[in-house]
C-alpha cells in the first residue's frame, strides 16, 4: 500500500544527504585511478591512461542496491546498459536480454576473471526487435558479494578477444581476498505490497596452503510475481454476461516468479614458486522462473475453443488456414479488417448478423471417430456449428458423452503458466608465470555449461481432446562451451621508445554445443482430433518432436598478435591483429590501432579505430521455435514459428546459410584529470554489416505448412506465419559518453559527486525489401532510449552514509503496443550506519517517488497492458528494501 508522507519524508531525508547514486561508473577520483586489465595486455594501466573508455565498477557499487539480480544492477550504473522485465516473452522471461550501446545482447562479450563467458541457451525470440534472434550470455547467475570490480570496455575488441565484442566488453573481476568476508540478508518489496524478494548472500577469503587464497561466495534467495495489469475487455465482458469461471484479471502482466534460486562463486590461487602460480574459477546457479501466458477466450480461442470465422449471409468465403483453423480476421462487406473487440458489444456478444461479416462457431469434437456423434459441428461448406451465443446447445453438447467442447475442462478459458529450470555451470583452471627472460605466459581451459528445462502447465494439446494433460515438459535447450588458450607477452625494449615494446600474442581453440532434447509426447503430439480442426502440440509453448531434436557443434582456432608501447612521454600507442577460422563458415581477420596522446598535465585525447565481427552460434542455425503472440491490429492471438534459415520453406522466401556480421568502430574521446574532478567524453561510431536477426513473418501455404510438419515442426499445422535467421541489413549506431567524478572534502565529512551520460542512436543503412518490414526497423531504431543519465552524490559523515541517485531515460518504441512511450525520471536513495565497525543496517528505496511508465490508452483491448513490458526502468513502481550486513 502507497504511503505518500512516507515517501515525501524519505526524499527530504535523502536530500539532506544529498543526493547520491551507488556509483556511476566510478564512485570517485580513486576508481579512475583503479589498475585495469581489459582493453590492455600491459601491467599497471589506468582508467584515465587508457587508450579505449574504460569504466572501472567497484564491487560495492552494487551491494549497495536493493536489487538482486545483476542485470539489474549494472542498468542502474551504466547508461548505456539496458534490460527490462519482459513479463510474456517466452524463455527471455527466464534469462532477460541485455544491450550494450543498442546493439543485441550477443554484441557484448562477457568475461570472467579476463576469460571468455559461455552464452546462456536462452535464444531470445522475442525481444522488441533489438534482441530478436539474440544468444547472449546470462550474468544474472554471477553473486554481486563475489565481485571485486566490473572493468566495461566501451569499444569494439574483437581483434583482442574475438567475437562479439563489437560493442564493447564486460569483465567480472572475483575477489582475491584469503580473509575476512560478510554475510547479508536483504528483504525488500514493491510499494504496491508484492514482489517480495528475500536473499541471504555471503563472502569469505581463506588460505590456500600458505601461498594462496579460496575466495568462496553464495547467494540464495527469492522473488515473488508482480502484477500491473488492467482486466481485458474481453474477459471484463464475459464476466459481465454471467461466466463466473473467468479470472480477474485473466491475464497477468508483472515480473516472473523466481524460485531456489542459488549462486555459487569459488576463486583460488595458489603460488606454486616464484615465477608460477596455479589459478580456478568456476560457479554453480540453479533456479525455477514462471511466468504467464496470454489469455485463451472460452468463446474464441481458435483451434480449441473457436470453431471459425464462418460467414453469416453466404457472401463471402470463411477465411482459414491450411488445416482448417481460423485466420484471426474479421472482414466487412467492404473487406476491411474489424479487430475482434469491435465484433462484441457490452456483454461480450458478437454484434448482430452484419452483412458480410464472419462469427465464430464453437469447435465441437465428435469422439466416435466415424463422425456418427451427431454433434452440432461445422460442415465442410461451413454451414452449421454450434454458435457461441447459443448456451443451450453448449449445455446438451457438454452432457453428450459423444461430443466435447473444452469448455467442459476450461470454462472460463485458461492463462498457460510457462517457464523453466535454469541449471548454470563453469569451471576455468590454468597457470600463468613469468620465465627468467621476462616472457610472461598463461596457459588455460574452461568449460561451462548452461541448459534451460522448458515447462508449461495449465494449458492443453487440443488435438488430444479430453485425454490431453494439462502440464507438458517441452524439452531443453542447452549450450555447451569449451576454450583452450594460451596467451604470451614480452616486454623488448627498443632504444627509440620511451618504455618498452609490449609484444602479446596467443593461440585459442574454442568449441560450441547447442542441443535440442525431445519433449515429452504429448507436448508435440498431433492426436486424433487435429483432422477435426484442434490445435496439435502443448498451447502456447510447443513441445519439440524428435525431428527438431538434435545437437549440432562448432569448432574455431584462433591466433593473435597486440603491441603497446609510450613512444614518448606523452603518446601511447597499440595495435592488434587476430585471425580466426571456423569450420562452418571459413575465416575472418581482424585489426585495431589506438592511441593516448597527454596535451598538457590535465588533458589527453585518444581514440581506436578497428574492425570486429560476430559469428551466428549453432542455435541461431539450427533451432525451432513457435511462439504465441498478440496482434495488435485484429485483437487475436497469432502464432508465428521461428525455423532455421536453410529449412527448404525459408529458403523459398530467401532463406541461406548465416555468416559472421563484420563492424567498424571508430571512438574519438577527451580526458580532464584534476585532483579532485575527473572528466571523460567518448563518441563512437559503430558501422554493422550483415546482421543477423529474423526476418518479418511470412503467411503459410498449405504446401508450406506439410513441409514444416515432415521437417519436425509438428505444430506448423497451427501456424499463420513464420520467420528465419537471416544477415540482411546494415545498421550504423553512434553516440557519446560524458562520465564525471568531483570528490569534495569537507569538516568530517566528504561527498562524491557523479554524472554518467549516454547517448545513442541507430539507423538502417540498408535492407533487403521483403525481408524486413517497417516494424522490424522501427524496433531497430527506436526501441531503446537514444538518451540515459544518472546524476548523484555520495556523503559519508561518520557511521553514517547517505546514497541517493536520479536516472533519466528517455522515450523509447513498444511494438507489441505500436506506441511511442514517453521519458521517465526515477530517484533512488539509501542510508546506512555501521557499529562496532563490523555490522550496518541499510534502508533503502529504488523509485522513491513511485512513479510508474506512461499507460498504455488502449491496454484492456491489448491483452490487459496496462504498461509496456518493455519500460527500460521498470513498470512496478517503488521497492523499499532493508539489508543487514556482518563484515568479519
Amino acid at each position: 500500500m502507497r504511503n505518500k508522507p512516507f515517501l515525501t519524508s524519505l526524499s527530504l531525508l535523502a536530500l539532506a544527504g544529498s543526493l547520491n547514486s551507488t556509483g556511476v561508473l566510478a564512485q570517485d577520483e580513486a576508481i579512475m585511478e583503479e589498475v585495469i586489465t581489459t582493453g590492455t595486455r600491459i601491467a599497471g594501466r589506468t582508467a584515465t591512461e587508457s587508450m579505449a573508455p574504460v569504466d572501472v565498477v567497484s564491487g560495492d557499487d552494487f551491494v549497495n542496491q536493493g536489487d538482486t539480480d545483476l542485470s539489474n544492477l549494472l542498468r542502474n550504473i551504466v547508461p548505456s546498459y539496458n534490460v527490462n522485465t519482459q513479463p510474456l516473452s517466452d524463455a527471455a522471461t527466464i534469462v532477460r536480454p541485455a544491450n550494450l550501446r543498442g546493439l543485441a545482447p550477443d554484441h557484448t562479450l562477457v568475461l570472467v576473471n579476463g576469460k571468455r563467458r559461455h552464452r546462456a541457451a536462452v535464444i531470445y525470440w522475442l525481444g522488441n526487435g533489438v534482441a530478436d534472434g539474440a544468444q547472449g550470455p546470462d550474468i544474472s547467475v554471477i553473486p554481486a558479494i563475489a565481485l571485486q570490480q566490473v572493468e566495461v570496455l566501451r569499444d569494439g575488441a574483437s581483434a583482442q578477444y574475438g567475437s562479439d565484442a563489437i560493442a564493447g566488453v564486460m569483465n567480472f573481476k572475483l575477489k582475491e581476498d584469503s580473509e575476512g568476508g560478510a554475510l547479508e540478508v536483504r528483504y525488500g518489496e514493491f510499494f504496491e505490497g508484492d514482489g517480495d524478494q528475500v536473499t541471504v548472500a555471503g563472502n569469505v577469503g581463506l588460505p590456500f596452503t600458505s601461498n594462496g587464497f579460496a575466495n568462496l561466495s553464495f547467494e540464495i534467495g527469492s522473488t515473488d510475481p508482480t502484477d500491473r495489469s488492467i482486466q481485458r475487455n474481453d474477459a471484463a465482458a464475459l464476466i459481465a454476461g454471467g461466466n463466473t469461471a473467468v479470472g480477474n484479471p485473466a491475464q497477468v502482466w508483472g515480473q516472473p516468479q523466481i524460485d531456489d534460486d542459488v549462486k555459487l562463486f569459488a576463486n583460488i590461487g595458489l603460488e606454486l614458486d616464484a615465477n608460477k602460480e596455479f589459478y580456478a574459477f568456476g560457479n554453480y546457479a540453479e533456479k525455477e522462473v514462471e511466468g504467464g501466458f496470454f489469455f485463451r477466450n472460452p468463446d474464441t480461442r481458435g483451434g480449441v475453443f473457436g470453431r471459425g470465422l464462418n460467414n453469416v449471409d453466404g457472401a463471402n468465403e470463411t477465411i482459414l488456414d491450411a488445416r482448417g483453423n481460423p485466420v484471426p480476421l474479421h472482414i466487412d462487406a467492404s473487406g476491411a479488417v474489424i479487430p475482434v473487440a469491435d465484433m462484441l458489444d457490452g456483454n461480450g456478444v458478437l454484434l448482430g448478423q452484419l452483412p458480410g461479416t464472419r462469427r465464430f462457431d464453437r469447435l465441437v469434437a465428435d469422439l466416435t471417430g466415424d463422425n456418427s456423434g451427431g454433434c452440432m459441428q461445422t460442415g465442410p461448406d461451413n454451414s452449421g456449428g454450434l454458435d457461441i451465443r447459443d448456451a443451450a446447445g453448449l449445455a446438451d453438447t457438454i452432457a453428450d458423452p459423444n461430443c466435447f467442447v473444452f469448455n467442459e475442462l476450461f470454462p472460463g478459458g485458461f492463462t498457460p503458466r510457462f517457464g523453466g529450470q535454469v541449471n548454470d555451470i563453469a569451471a576455468t583452471v590454468g597457470v600463468r608465470g613469468e620465465t627468467d627472460a621476462g616472457l610472461r605466459w598463461d596457459v588455460s581451459g574452461s568449460l561451462g555449461r548452461n541448459e534451460v528445462d522448458f515447462f508449461i502447465r495449465n494449458t492443453v494439446n487440443a488435438s488430444l481432446g479430453p485425454q490431453t494433460p494439462t502440464k507438458f515438459d517441452p524439452g531443453v535447450y542447452s549450450q555447451l562451451e569449451k576454450n583452450f588458450n594460451i596467451d604470451l607477452s614480452y616486454p623488448l625494449a627498443v632504444d627509440f621508445l620511451a618504455s618498452d615494446l609490449n609484444i602479446a600474442g596467443g593461440f585459442e581453440y574454442r568449441e560450441e554445443q547447442f542441443e535440442i532434447t525431445v519433449g515429452d509426447q504429448a507436448s508435440f503430439e498431433i492426436g486424433p482430433l487435429a483432422d477435426q480442426g484442434f490445435s496439435a502440440a502443448s498451447n502456447g509453448f510447443p513441445g519439440f518432436s524428435p525431428l527438431a531434436a538434435g545437437e549440432w557443434d562448432r569448432a574455431n582456432f584462433a591466433a593473435y598478435v597486440d603491441v603497446e608501447t609510450d613512444i614518448t612521454d606523452i603518446w601511447v600507442f597499440g595495435a592488434a591483429f587476430r585471425w580466426e577460422d571456423f569450420e562452418d563458415f571459413g575465416t575472418t581477420t581482424n585489426g585495431k590501432v589506438s592511441s593516448n596522446v597527454r596535451i598538457t598535465d590535465n588533458f589527453s585525447l585518444r581514440g581506436t579505430y578497428s574492425t570486429g565481427f560476430r559469428a551466428p552460434t549453432p542455435g541461431q542455425s539450427n533451432a525451432f521455435n513457435v511462439s504465441t503472440e498478440f496482434d495488435a491490429e485484429t485483437g487475436d492471438l497469432v502464432n508465428n514459428g521461428t525455423i532455421p534459415s536453410i529449412n527448404p520453406v525459408a529458403v523459398l522466401r530467401g532463406g541461406q546459410p548465416l555468416d559472421a556480421e563484420e563492424s567498424t568502430n571508430f571512438t574519438l574521446g577527451a580526458v580532464l584529470d584534476f585532483e579532485d574532478v575527473t572528466i571523460t567524453i567518448d563518441y563512437f561510431n559503430i558501422e554493422l554489416e550483415d546482421r543477423i536477426t529474423v526476418s518479418q513473418n511470412f503467411s503459410l501455404t498449405e504446401a508450406e505448412v506439410d513441409d514444416l510438419v515432415a521437417s519436425g515442426v509438428t505444430s506448423a499445422a497451427n501456424l499463420q506465419n513464420f520467420r528465419f535467421f537471416t544477415n540482411d541489413f546494415d545498421t550504423t549506431t553512434e553516440g557519446f559518453d560524458i562520465v564525471a567524478t568531483w570528490g569534495v572534502e569537507w569538516a568530517n565529512s566528504s561527498t562524491d559527486f557523479n554524472l554518467a551520460y549516454n547517448q545513442t542512436e541507430t539507423e538502417i543503412d540498408s535492407f533487403t525489401p521483403g525481408l524486413l518490414d517497417d516494424v522490424r526497423i522501427r524496433e531497430l531504431q527506436e526501441g531503446l532510449p537514444e538518451t540515459r543519465w544518472n546524476i548523484s552524490a555520495n556523503h559519508l559523515m561518520g557511521n553514517w552514509r547517505f546514497l541517493g541517485r536520479v536516472s533519466f531515460y528517455d522515450e523509447f518504441y513498444d511494438s507489441e503496443d505500436d506506441k511511442s512511450y514517453g521519458s521517465e525520471v526515477l530517484v533512488d536513495a539509501e542510508v546506512a550506519y555501521t557499529f562496532n565497525e563490523k555490522y550496518t543496517v541499510t534502508f533503502g528505496a529504488q523509485n522513491l517517488l513511485d512513479e510508474f511508465p506512461d499507460e498504455n490508452p488502449d491496454g484492456a483491448d491489448q491483452a490487459g497492458r496496462r504498461y509496456s513490458q518493455f519500460s527500460p526502468s521498470g513498470f512496478n513502481g517503488g521497492f523499499y528494501y532493508l539489508r543487514l550486513r556482518y563484515d568479519l
